[in-house]
């Protein structure tokens, strides 16, 4: 009686759709969980109850996420829960544990191998076995392709068809790279040491092909629970099925619209087919998000209404369940510069409003972004950590470029323009102005030298000012001398330890991650999506990506991108991926418009919500009724009646068709929102100051309560020109 009171309690505070999921029956159970929608209490709960009434014993519990953090969140949960013993840890680390416990009898009484931290140092002397010289970025990509192609169960003979097939963008050509991993593997070999790879393929062989261990491994761990299983490469699939041996006691969750890794071979197929490969399989939708609001929850939702392919076919639609909060802001600026300086504005007045800074977030696509959000923060005395990336000036490509440029001061006559010099420094450490190379460290390296031409631009078009005497000045041109100077300056400024401060994060980064507040800046064609997303499929992952970015905001979301790189730079479009909205909101200054304006402008286009649930609106109608059409009306039917016969009346007068005068939708929402300020009334979506100037007064007075005989008996309505 004792445990089943406490797996009852363990249901106490569920929503309807979390309880299915905890109580649903043993074997195969999928649970497609939302961002913010409590999946790691449904999971937990779903462990602590069958455990707690008897169902399962923890130590037969074999959990799978994808970070320690979340492993440890999991235990800890399990712990609060009263059930311990359950076996919580990462893919890697549940079969290294396994590999270890299990290499006296695999290895017929041989040591375990050594695990490298890292590919690249031999990947590097792969790639000079086979004639390619590489830096230390291209061997980072060539590291990471060839871990994409043992992950996807590829072998060095196959990996020519298999890239193409999967239509890889291959640091280099293809069967290059097909030498590079053949060479590898040897070397590897030679040196006795294995890969994380290698850990997964030996517990997989292992459990295969020696029955005593299959046997042995599969009477530890009977019920399987799989996070993040969107995120699940074949290897790791062919683990897990080894783990379950023709067994069906398997709970997974994930979201197929947080599909964001496939570049490392992670698939969402998994996920979509589990139905298929688990006949009878329980599916349960967790859809009440917990973590942000109504508006933000609307925002996602109609970001990621618009995805194709596989993964939406599992799309969710979520709603929100905390108070309405403040409305997304989707703010455009003229250069980067200056939507760097107003982020750092608004997140020091955030902060100074009592928003911690660890509660706020600067998500970009790209980590070489970051250098002028850094830049920003530390000039608007803002704390700021860089998440899951070195800070700018700490990067090695970034050092080694300060170094040319301090060395091209002696060989550059001083004479030539800055932009020119910097790029004839860089020119000779093998950067390429116009040609960024395939492979995402290589890229990463490419864009971070392309920001110090990017600065340089900038600060060549602010002169030094030189004194010439008491009351006169003459403006210097900045040197390439000069500049080296200001760079230096800067990273000694952003050396500066920060313990407590902003995030500033890329948005592959931020996955799993939530802020009170979040900034999603760069939103421009070009870097969201990126350039070098060429498929359908890899542009709807880059549509996923901001999915992820707006679902990690709890209370406020900014929105944001820059119409050029740099002041009178190539003019760019605003990401596809944003919704196409009013941008009637008008003009204002970047300083806040006091005084001349010094910065350039911004345009801030305003978001509307659902007065009924709080979901963003889109549509033109929509927006007009400020409801969706599947929220219930609360039409006045009487006002609406004589708004239309006052319409009638004055389209007569003015001999032109009644929609001229207003819309049937404004009429509606003229009934429906009943406004009774002159505010309120051109808060309509439709009835700009012309229209207020016109029939404001007479529709004010039927709102109040006026007969139509009484606001124009004979009125004549005269349109000025």
């Amino acid at each position: 009686m004792v445990v089943h009171s406490a797996s009852e309690r363990v249901l106490a505070g569920l929503d309807p759709e979390q309880r299915s999921a905890v109580t649903a029956p043993a074997g195969p159970v999928c649970i497609l969980a939302g961002a913010g929608t409590g999946k790691t209490r449904a999971i937990t709960s779903r462990i602590a109850h069958r455990a707690l009434s008897g169902e399962i014993s923890p130590r037969h519990v074999l959990a799978v996420t994808f970070t320690a953090r979340a492993a440890a969140e999991m235990r800890s949960r399990l712990t609060v829960l009263g059930v311990g013993g359950v076996q919580a840890r990462t893919f890697h680390a549940a079969a290294l544990r396994q590999v270890r416990y299990f290499a006296p009898r695999l290895l017929a009484g041989r040591a375990m191998p050594e695990l490298l931290d890292s590919k690249v140092r031999l990947v590097t002397l792969a790639a000079a076995r086979v004639g390619l010289r590489t830096d230390r970025a291209a061997a980072r990509d060539l590291a990471g392709e060839i871990e994409w192609a043992k992950s996807s169960l590829v072998e060095p003979g196959d990996y020519v068809v298999s890239a193409a097939r999967a239509l890889r963008d291959t640091p280099h050509e293809p069967t290059k790279v097909a030498e590079v991993f053949a060479a590898y593997e040897q070397l590897k070999r030679s040196n006795g040491v294995i890969d994380f790879e290698d850990m997964l393929r030996a517990a997989v062989w292992g459990i295969e092909e020696h029955p005593d261990v299959g046997e042995q491994v599969r009477g530890q761990y009977r019920h399987f629970v799989v996070d993040e299983y969107q995120d699940v490469n074949p290897l790791q699939q062919r683990l897990l099925d080894a783990w379950l041996g023709g067994r069906n006691d398997l709970t997974v969750v994930g979201d197929a619209s947080q599909t964001i890794y496939s570049f490392t071979g992670a698939t969402s197929a998994y996920l979509v087919d589990f139905p298929r490969r688990h006949r009878g399989a329980t599916v349960i939708r967790l859809v009440r998000d917990y973590r942000s609001t109504p508006q933000v929850v609307g925002l996602a939702n109609a970001v990621i209404s618009q995805a194709r392919g596989a993964e939406a076919r599992l799309r969710l639609e979520l709603s929100g369940q905390r108070p309405a909060g403040p409305e997304p802001d989707l703010r455009i600026f003229t250069d980067e510069p200056a939507e760097a300086n107003a982020v750092a504005a608004r997140c020091r007045s955030l902060i100074d409003a009592g928003t911690p800074a660890k509660e706020i977030a600067v998500l970009f696509r790209i980590n070489a972004q970051s250098e002028a959000y850094e830049k920003a923060l530390t000039e608007a005395a803002v704390p700021y950590v860089v998440q899951g990336a070195e800070r700018f000036f700490e990067r090695s490509e970034v050092r080694q470029a300060m170094v040319a440029l301090r060395a091209a001061t002696r060989s550059i006559p001083g004479e030539t323009p800055l932009p020119t010099a910097v790029v004839e420094a860089l020119t000779a450490v093998g950067w390429a102005p116009d040609t960024p190379p395939p492979g995402g460290a290589a890229r990463e390296r490419w864009e971070a030298l392309a920001a110090l031409v990017q600065l340089a631009e900038e600060y060549a078009a602010t002169p030094e000012v030189v004194p010439i005497g008491e009351a006169a000045a003459v403006e210097r041109p900045v040197t390439l001398a000069h500049f080296t100077e200001e760079l230096a300056r800067r990273a000694a400024q952003q050396h500066v330890p920060t313990v407590d401060g902003v995030t500033l994060a890329s948005l592959h980064s931020a996955k799993g991650l939530e802020w009170d507040a979040v900034f999603l800046v760069g939103l421009a064609e070009g870097t969201l999506p990126t350039t070098y997303a060429k498929t359908v499929e890899q542009v709807e992952e880059e549509r996923r990506l901001l999915y992820v970015g707006i679902t990690r905001a709890r209370q406020w979301l900014w929105l944001s991108y820059a119409a050029a790189r740099s002041a009178g730079g190539r003019a760019r479009r605003p990401s596809r991926f944003l919704p196409q909205l009013d941008r009637s909101g008008g003009t204002e200054r970047a300083n806040g418009g006091a005084g001349p304006a010094r910065r350039p402008e911004r345009r801030r286009t305003q978001i509307v919500s659902c007065r009924i649930c709080g979901a963003t609106l889109l549509a033109g109608p929509d927006r007009k009724l400020g409801r969706c059409p599947t929220c219930p009306s609360d039409i006045d039917d009487e006002l609406h009646e004589r708004l239309r016969e006052w319409r009638q009346r004055v389209a007569g007068a003015q001999k032109v068709p009644a929609y001229v005068v207003f819309t049937d939708a404004t009429l509606i929402a003229l009934a429906e929102r009943r406004p009774g300020r002159p505010e309120e009334l051109i808060a309509i979506a439709g009835i700009g100051p012309r229209k207020l100037g016109l029939y404001g007064e007479s529709v004010l007075a039927l709102v109040g309560g006026a007969a139509v005989d009484d606001v124009c008996p004979e009125k004549t309505f005269e349109i000025s020109s």
